[in-house]
């Protein structure tokens, strides 16, 4: 049996649907370690085409297919016990640019995605890059 993720019952290899990018998440976040699961139980994985105007430029990006994920939320180092009420943490992946940079690079899609995911759900936890780097090297 092999130690890689799964790809989707029924891929075909070809751009998959919104549905099909979102089991790959799923899977994704079956291979985090299983000290950080309890932690992102409630945060929410959404997949959309692209980021609209409103959050580009908000982040300053020009081109929609520069981003290929994002993290909404209040990162856990920045909570306080007594915060309650607001709307869940969200992470949501955006499918055409991750399928630009699938093409351009030609990593395999499941190891972009999960690339992608990871980087965003460190955001949650609040970790630089390098700490991300290491977390996806643990996953």
């Amino acid at each position: 049996m092999s130690d890689k993720p799964a790809l989707p019952a029924g891929w075909t290899g070809t751009a998959p649907d919104a549905d099909a990018m979102f089991a790959m998440a799923e899977v994704a976040l079956d291979t985090m370690p299983a000290v950080f699961l309890p932690h992102i139980q409630g945060v929410v994985i959404a997949i959309e085409e692209f980021a609209d105007d409103e959050i580009l430029k908000s982040l300053d990006i020009e081109h929609p297919y520069d981003l290929t994920g994002l993290y909404e939320g209040r990162p856990l180092t920045e909570r306080s016990i007594d915060q309650s009420g607001g709307m869940p943490d969200r992470v949501t992946l955006y499918r055409v640019p991750i399928l630009v940079e699938w093409i351009e690079t030609g990593e395999r899609l499941d190891r972009l995605v999960r690339h992608v995911l990871i980087h965003e759900i460190g955001h949650h936890f609040g970790f630089s890059d390098d700490d991300m780097h290491a977390l996806e090297d643990m996953a």
